[in-house]
């Protein structure tokens, strides 16, 4: 980035760090008096539930305030796009923070709003994801027909993938800064000083509300915020294709691998289950590997250290996939060997604990 644009990168990230982490603890604060910011009462009895007590879980809303506030910092030449991104972002965050105060909004419902504010941006700027770094199928990509439906589903299936991985503290927050940073620093090897800002600052609003949410868990994202930011970054994704070519997208892909790994498998399982894909359940990774640390090392009723310590445990196996898409960010033939690399170490690292876990419960039982 230019010398002169760096002090104000780094006095805008402190003051969005400040909001968003004043934001929570206001939220907090709010919750003693206001219970029902807490959401449901039945929400910690829920099966995919990693809680047992109220909490709140409109974390969502002091990332919002503060992505708003962030058009404050934005480079003058796209503050006007970025305004329009974010109002059409806003229509995630109003059906997220419904259903988090307990105004029961389906699944489906949640996706097709991800759906409608993506289409909203594809109007607005009319431009969607133009290549997924795959020969001839990019071509169908520059068709409408085809690549609008397309950018639908992958912007859907990142941002459910980030509700779906939000069931531990701080995961999908540590989740969300990695593939900020990582976004940011394949920008700035392909030149796009614009968005190494604006993923910047993302990384930062989402770090406000990490501070509070690990290892404690005080708040909780909510579908408002976890829907809000995998649309954000998945559009984030998808503007670097668009204005640097140079980037590869499995790149990309790995950089968010994660959140998509986890949506891949819970379809595949359900559907082998023969179960319907939205319905919840407790069989994701995080929750293996928290009923793991629980049964094998912990004991049970130790809820609170192997919940934080799941985030601790997952954190090499989330963060290595990114760091492998910013090395590989313009080398699309290796970039696309380490995706199918890690799938196959998510898929068979999952089949093989499942039966582990098991077995070590049983053995515990009998004796």
């Amino acid at each position: 980035m230019q010398s002169d644009a760096a002090p104000l990168l780094q006095y805008s990230l402190g003051y969005l760090v400040l909001i968003s982490f004043v934001g929570c603890l206001g939220l907090i604060a709010l919750a003693q008096i206001f219970p029902w910011l807490c959401g449901r009462d039945d929400d910690e009895n829920a099966v995919q539930s990693m809680h047992s007590q109220p909490t709140p879980r409109i974390g969502g809303f002091a990332i919002f305030l503060a992505l708003a506030l962030s058009v404050g910092f934005a480079p003058d030449t796209i503050v006007q796009n970025y305004v329009g991104f974010i109002i059409a972002t806003a229509l995630i965050f109003f059906v997220g923070l419904s259903e988090d105060l307990g105004f029961r909004v389906s699944p489906r419902g949640r996706l097709l709003a991800v759906c409608l504010a993506s289409l909203i941006v594809v109007m607005l700027f009319g431009t969607w994801l133009p290549r997924i770094s795959v020969p001839y199928f990019d071509l169908l990509l520059q068709y409408w027909i085809f690549g609008v439906p397309f950018t639908l589903l992958i912007t859907a299936g990142v941002a459910n993938g980030f509700n779906l991985i939000d069931g531990v503290n701080g995961l999908a927050a540590m989740t969300a800064i990695g593939a900020s940073v990582s976004i940011a620093l394949i920008s700035l090897q392909a030149g796009h000083d614009t968005m190494v800002m604006l993923s910047m600052m993302l990384a930062a609003v989402v770090f406000g509300f990490f501070l509070v949410n690990f290892p404690f868990g005080l708040i909780f994202l909510g579908d408002a915020g976890a829907y809000t930011i995998g649309f954000v970054l998945s559009w984030f994704g998808i503007a670097v294709l668009i204005f640097a070519p140079a980037v590869s997208a499995w790149a990309i892909l790995l950089t968010l691998f994660w959140p998509l790994a986890d949506t891949l498998f819970a379809m595949y399982r359900r559907s082998r289950l023969k179960k319907d894909a939205m319905s919840p359940d407790r069989l994701h990774f995080h929750q293996l590997v928290m009923r793991g640390l629980e049964i094998c090392f912990l004991g049970r009723k130790r809820r609170r250290i192997a919940n934080p310590l799941t985030t601790l445990v997952l954190a090499p196996f989330v963060i290595a996939p990114q760091v492998i898409g910013v090395i590989l960010w313009d080398n699309n033939r290796a970039a696309f060997l380490a995706v199918l690399a890690f799938l196959a170490a998510f898929f068979g690292s999952y089949l093989v604990s499942v039966p582990a876990v098991r077995a070590f419960r049983q053995r515990s039982r009998e004796t």
